[in-house]
Order: structure tokens, then sequence, then C-alpha cells
């Protein structure tokens, strides 16, 4: 039982034994009391103004007096207007901390094999070009949201669905085809999803080109964007890809080979991975099965171009098309289709798909189809909907080549990393391998600390500069904090001082220093919260609130030169309960914390 159900529970017992009434539990409201009062826990004591008969002051004052009386662990009380707060007693906290020591994984719930099957779709890539800023949103808050979800007892699949078919991919191809003259990952010296990338971008220069040459002869804009031969071209390769041209297929594979190998190497700095891959150039076909079974079955209709819809209109949304007059697919089809591949593989209890907001639409169409097409988990998936990243200089465009490359960002924040410390001096005296991994773990940290404190609804600007930051709000504070207390907890080894098993109950500590144990205890809570609300951004900032009230502590109380040896030993042990909280809290964000730095 946790501190706020037990004073709970006493709560009512004292507003029986003072006013013979009887309360609902969920009227007692407690809180964490406010920093600048003293007290611990907050009781808001407006909902007993009926029963009491009596003013906010008189009936906190009534209740602080019977618990202190009847109530163990309240030690005092105090009331500010309609507000009691409560200071538990020393001794609880020295015992909360003695459990949270002794737990092996503190605020962390292993899944069982009985444990609900979560998958989390994220990533999803186009094989035209390479993974953007854009896709790093993307692939830290998925990857994220999985470790959190496992946190809280679940089983969990990581997926990613890759768009590797379409008049896109069609679009690098053939761009490859004329100007590409042979050339490849190995005699480029390029990534491949980079090469490729060049490719698109060359596409659309060469169609700008084209478009423009068309209405200068007179033709309309709209009319040249149909008629260029390079936009004609690509539908052709598509049509050729479609039917299986072997030349067509075989550029097809090549080149995706290329974009695979690139993505790898980026999801591996980046440190996300996938348990299963789906690929849309498979699922589309089990998405038109479906769609055609659905069609059977009554679910869908066809109208008189031989085109398939769904008539959503009984469910407050317009007619969605599934399959075009001349049988082709869209992107609903291609996600039908990957559904069922998902069903027959894995026991899906949840769906979540982690995709921009701009596909809030698309997501309540898809849940509404998936539902009438018998998939149980169908009508409940979860659109795991985020707000864009952009930088300070504005919005991104892969066409035009203006987008921020990962790949690129990633190298920018290492550097950064690299520049920020040597100027700070937290680099001195180390050897070159331990500064290689301390600039990569640290540029790394800023970049998903910045992005995951976020509330992932909003929309962002992303500051590589300000995320380096090593004081407030940011990644390398919260890394260079946690590598402090590892020293000090080293030099306590040095010293020979051992922390007894269990510290004594009737210690005397500092009410700074009981806060700082509720800080800590307050991990598992929001572990919890943040499970249920699909949101790093809580875990990543409690995170920092916690850091920033150790700093606090270690500020204003001496830990090693500390004389009295029982004390010395708690202040060892709550420094050690924070670093591991810190170290797990981070791990849910998927940030290394250095043991030096």
């Amino acid at each position: 039982m946790t501190i706020e159900s037990t004073i709970a529970q006493s709560v009512l017992a004292a507003i029986q034994k003072l006013y013979g009434q009887e309360v609902q539990a969920g009227q007692i409201q407690l809180q964490a009391t406010k920093k600048e009062f003293e007290g611990d826990l907050t009781l808001v004591v407006f909902p007993f103004l009926k029963i009491s008969r009596k003013s906010p002051e008189e009936t906190a004052n009534d209740l602080g007096a019977e618990l202190q009386k009847s109530e163990p662990l309240i030690a005092k009380f105090n009331v500010i207007k309609g507000f009691l707060n409560l200071s538990i007693a020393r001794s609880y906290w020295i015992d909360l901390l003695n459990k949270i020591a002794s737990a092996g994984n503190y605020g962390i719930t292993n899944p069982n094999d009985n444990s609900p099957l979560v998958m989390v779709e994220y990533s999803s890539p186009n094989t035209n070009k390479p993974l953007h800023l854009g896709h790093i949103r993307n692939n830290l808050l998925g990857y994220s949201l999985c470790l959190i979800l496992a946190a809280n007892g679940n089983r969990v699949v990581k997926t990613n669905i890759v768009n590797d078919r379409g008049i896109h991919i069609c679009k690098s191809m053939l761009a490859w085809q004329k100007w590409g003259n042979g050339e490849t990952p190995e005699s480029s010296g390029k990534k491949g999803d980079h090469l490729v990338g060049d490719y698109y971008v060359r596409f659309d220069k060469e169609y700008k080109a084209q478009i423009k040459e068309l209405t200068a002869t007179g033709m309309s804009e709209e009319q040249a964007k149909k008629q260029a031969p390079l936009i004609l071209e690509a539908q052709e390769m598509l049509l050729k890809w479609e039917t299986g041209d072997l030349q067509t297929v075989a550029l097809w594979e090549m080149m995706n080979s290329w974009v695979y190998a690139g993505f790898d190497e980026t999801y591996k700095r980046l440190g996300v991975s996938f348990d299963k891959i789906y690929y849309e150039s498979t699922t589309y076909l089990d998405g038109k099965e479906k769609v055609l079974e659905g069609l059977e079955n009554g679910a869908f209709y066809r109208r008189e171009d031989g085109s398939v819809w769904a008539d959503l209109t009984s469910n407050g949304l317009d007619e969605k098309l599934l399959l075009r007059a001349d049988g082709t697919s869209v992107y609903m089809t291609q996600d039908i289709g990957t559904a069922k591949q998902r069903f027959d593989e894995y026991p899906i209890d949840k769906m979540i798909y982690v995709v921009g907001n701009e596909q809030n639409y698309h997501f309540q169409v898809l849940a509404i189809l998936l539902d009438r097409l018998g998939f149980s988990w169908g009508k409940d998936l979860v659109h795991f909907s985020y707000g864009m990243v952009e930088l300070p200089e504005g919005k991104m465009k892969s066409r035009e080549g203006t987008v921020v490359d990962a790949d690129d960002l990633v190298d920018e924040m290492i550097a950064t990393a690299r520049e920020t410390s040597e100027e700070l001096g937290k680099l001195d005296g180390l050897s070159a391998e331990e500064i290689a991994n301390i600039v990569r773990t640290t540029g790394l940290g800023a970049l998903k600390y910045f992005i995951l404190k976020v509330d992932p609804r909003k929309n962002m600007t992303f500051n590589p500069k300000e995320s380096i930051d090593f004081n407030g709000n940011t990644g390398p504070f919260i890394q260079y904090t946690y590598a402090r207390i590892r020293s000090v907890l080293r030099k306590a080894a040095e010293m020979n001082i051992e922390i007894p098993e269990k510290l004594p109950a009737g210690l005397e500590i500092s009410e700074k220093e009981s806060n700082l144990i509720q800080s800590v205890a307050g991990f598992a809570n929001v572990v919890k919260e943040a499970g249920t609300q699909y949101s790093p951004a809580l875990i990543a900032n409690y995170i920092y609130e916690l850091v920033k009230e150790y700093n606090q502590f270690y500020h204003d109380f001496s830990i090693l030169r500390e004389e009295n040896e029982l004390l010395r030993a708690f202040r060892l042990r709550l420094s050690e309960s924070v670093s591991k909280v810190v170290k797990n809290g981070m791990g849910l964000l998927g940030i290394e914390v250095p043991e030096r730095m």
C-alpha cells in the first residue's frame, strides 16, 4: 500500500470520528506539498465543509489534530487556508529508502507469458530517401514507448512498415537509370540511402525543368505536370514493376538493398531496433484480398466504374476509396494488408501506430475498417499522434533536398558535444577511446532528450546548440549529474566506506532529504502514468526535476566528509538510489548515461 492510500484511509476514519459521517474515497484529494510550504502531502479540505459546518481553516485544523493523534505516520501538520499540509514521520522515509534500495529494479514491472501483447509500429520510411529529422522524432518516440510499455509489464513487439513501392520509388530508379552511369554506394563512397535520395532530388530538378519548357509553349502548368516525359516514364516503370517485369524488379531490388543497408546503419547509430519488419510491396496484395473479402461479406460496396468503397456515413464520416477502378490499391488497403499479416503472426491485444498528426483521419477510418473486417483489436487501435518537428530555419522538403538528414544531424550533435566538452574541460586527462565514447553518448543523449522531453502531441522546434547545454533541462545536464554521483560512490568505495544493508528507522534526517526520497519513490508512479498516457515526456521531465533536486542536496549537505557514519551511509545510499532511478529513467528514453564525464 502506498503512503497516499494509507493516509487516505486514515482521513476517511478521521472524518467519520469527527463528524459522524462517511465520505467517498474519491473525495480524498492528496497531492505532493508545494515546495514553498512545509510538509510532504497536502489534503484539500473543501469537499468536507458541508459535513463539518466549519470554515476551511477550522476543518483543516480538526483533521490535522485527529490524524496526528491516530496515524503514526503523521509527525506534524500546518494549515494554509483550505489546505492541510501533512509532514510524514522521518522513519517512514528511511524505511521507504531501504525498500527502494533492496528492490532489484525499482519502478519496473517485468512481463510474463500471460502479459498482454502490444505491437508498436514506428519509423515507416520510404525507400527513395534517407531518414531525416522527422523520422528521428518518430523513431525515438516509438522506441521509447516500447521500453515504457515493457516496463509496465507488457510483452511488446517492435515493428516497422517500409514503404518500398509506388511512383516515388520509381522516380529515384528512373533518375539513376538515366544519369547514374552505374554509380553504386561502393563506387561513390556514399551511404546507399543517401545515394538513392540524391537521385530522387535529381528527378525533381529535371521534372521541373521539363514543366517549365512545356509551359513556355503555352501548355497549362497542370497539363504540363501530367504530360512531362519524365513523369510518363516513371508511371510506365511503375506499371512494369506491378506486372513483374524482370529488369525493372531487378533494378528495384538492387536500389532498395542499398537503402536498407543505409537505414540499418542509421538505426544502429540512433540505438533503435525492430523485432519484425513488414514491406508494403507484399502487404498491399493481402490488403486487396481482404478488401475483396469484405466486399463479398457486404462490409464494402462496388461502384459502377469498378472501384471499391467503404460507406462510413453511419460513423459520422464520409465514403472511403479502397480499390481504384483499375484494381490498384491505396494506402488504406496496404494498412489493411499489413494488419492481416500481423494478426496472422501474433496474438495482438493492442496495436499502436506511431504516426504524425497529419494522419489522424486516416487512423480514425482504419480503426472502423479493421473492426468491420473482424480484427478484434481494430476498433481499439491507438494512433500515437505526434506533432511535427522543425529546425529554427523552418520546414523541410525532401524533393528539394532541404531536409535535415538524420546522419548529418547525429554527426553534428557529436561534434558539438566534443566542442562544448572541450571548452568546459570535461575531457581533460581522458584517453581517445574514453573521449569518443563520452562525446557520442553526450551528443546522442542531447538529441534524444531534447526531442523526448516535449509533449509528443505538440509541434516542436529542435535547436542543436540549445540541446547540448550542460545546464538546464537537457540530456547532458542529467548525464553529468549521474556521472557526478557515480564518482562520489567510487570514492566511497576507495575509502572502504560500507553502507548497511538496512538503515535504522530512528536516523534523524532533514526535510530536504526526506523530500528527495519522496521524489525518488515517485518514479514508479511516473512510469505507470507514462505507459497509460503514452508519453515519454513525463519520464524525461520527472528525471530532470529529480536531478535538479539532487544537485541542491549535493550543494547543501556533506556526503563523504560527514562525520556521523550512519548519516554518511544514508546519504550515500540516497545518492545511489537517485543514480539507479536516473539510469533506469534515461534508459526508458533510450539514453545512455556515462559512468565518467
